[in-house]
């Protein structure tokens, strides 16, 4: 759909600069009833460069890539009632791109939210710098410090945020699976978890974000970025929440583990329980390793299915272990719902990009 608009875009800046090349004669149109001023030739020419903008814009997925196209448009529809005999059917492309513009100013609010989200954490945030020591984990069961130590994070700076960017796939039930692409942000300190993603379902748009800022934990989701399909800010989500919160310290901060609101119990060789505290929620999760060290399930009972708003074991076995930044952590997991029927594979997630301690918010996110 996104190169199909880029297309129309492009195609009716050339019809703006062959009706501009007619405007001085150089080039013959001869359904033209009517001479064109110089003037209106002109101003078919900023037209097209503004739809070209607007093309060039979209193709690099600049947020606000509506903005020229709007002008164009503007442009364009006022000289087209000047000649309207002529070009009446260009009304009818710049509708299509009004459509456009309305649907690209939606999704730049709707992500710009998150963006701003993102930004106000940046602009409060003090990095200390701190390296993890092998002192660190002395109070932590000998499983979780295996795991600590074999992921490289020993001597490195303690995991204050960090930044994750994923492709997968997820369905409901009944549903078919669809792509999604997605980025979020951990900020370890003082809580905070802020996820857009998007996703294309039956060629339709479909974005949403999850921001969990306790103690508020929200998530929405739209279609087209304009008509809300789940809108989740009940009491139940902050556990929820909390719980994802946890479950990305587990799999890609494995340093951050020593966090003093974490209290362990060892089960057995390889199963740990972690409870984690903050502020007025408390919520578990049963760590399970392999013998060679590596987290390879992460399990709670203390999240709720958002789609029956109803608690329900929650598991994300992972595989497929790399380095990111000198840190050895999972690549692959999937997110499994287990109901009384059997479990229920909903999404399924490949790591593509991960970042520690970020100072601010990169550039490439502020366009």
């Amino acid at each position: 759909m996104r190169v199909a608009f880029i297309l129309l875009l492009i195609l009716h800046a050339v019809v703006h600069l062959i009706w501009f090349g007619h405007a001085f004669g150089w080039l013959e149109l001869e359904y033209f009833t009517k001479d064109i001023p110089p003037m209106v030739g002109f101003s078919w020419m900023l037209a097209a460069l503004f739809f070209i903008a607007s093309a060039v814009q979209l193709a690099k997925s600049r947020l606000n890539w509506f903005h020229p196209a709007l002008i164009g448009v503007l442009i364009s529809q006022m000289w087209i009632f000047s000649a309207w005999e002529d070009t009446k059917l260009g009304s009818f492309v710049n509708l299509l791109i009004l459509i456009g513009v309305f649907i690209g100013y939606s999704k730049s609010r709707f992500e710009g939210r998150f963006l701003e989200d993102v930004q106000a954490v940046f602009e409060n945030l003090r990095l200390t710098g701190n390296l993890l020591q092998e002192k660190d984990l002395k109070p932590l069961p000998e499983v979780v410090q295996y795991y600590i130590r074999r992921s490289g994070a020993v001597g490195k700076p303690r995991v204050e945020n960090f930044y994750l960017e994923f492709d997968g796939e997820m369905r409901s039930p009944g549903g078919a699976w669809f792509g999604f692409s997605s980025r979020q942000y951990n900020f370890i300190p003082r809580p905070k978890r802020l996820f857009f993603m998007k996703a294309r379902v039956k060629g339709v748009s479909i974005h949403g974000y999850h921001s969990y800022q306790p103690p508020s934990a929200k998530m929405t989701v739209k279609v087209l970025s304009i008509y809300p399909v789940v809108k989740a800010d009940q009491a139940e989500m902050l556990p929820t929440e909390t719980v994802t919160f946890l479950n990305d310290l587990c799999l890609f901060a494995p340093g951050a583990l020593i966090d003093e609101r974490i209290s362990w119990e060892t089960l057995d060789e390889y199963r740990v329980k972690a409870i984690f505290a903050y502020r007025n929620v408390r919520i578990s999760a049963e760590l399970i390793f392999n013998a060679e060290g590596d987290l390879i399930d992460f399990r709670s009972e203390d999240r709720y299915d958002v789609g029956r708003m109803k608690r329900l074991p929650f598991t994300t076995p992972v595989r497929e272990f790399r380095e990111f930044e000198g840190i050895r952590v999972p690549s692959y997991g999937e997110a499994i719902w287990h109901y009384s029927d059997g479990p229920f594979v909903y999404g399924k997630f490949k790591l593509k990009k991960l970042r520690y301690n970020l100072a601010e918010m990169p550039p490439e996110e502020e366009s």
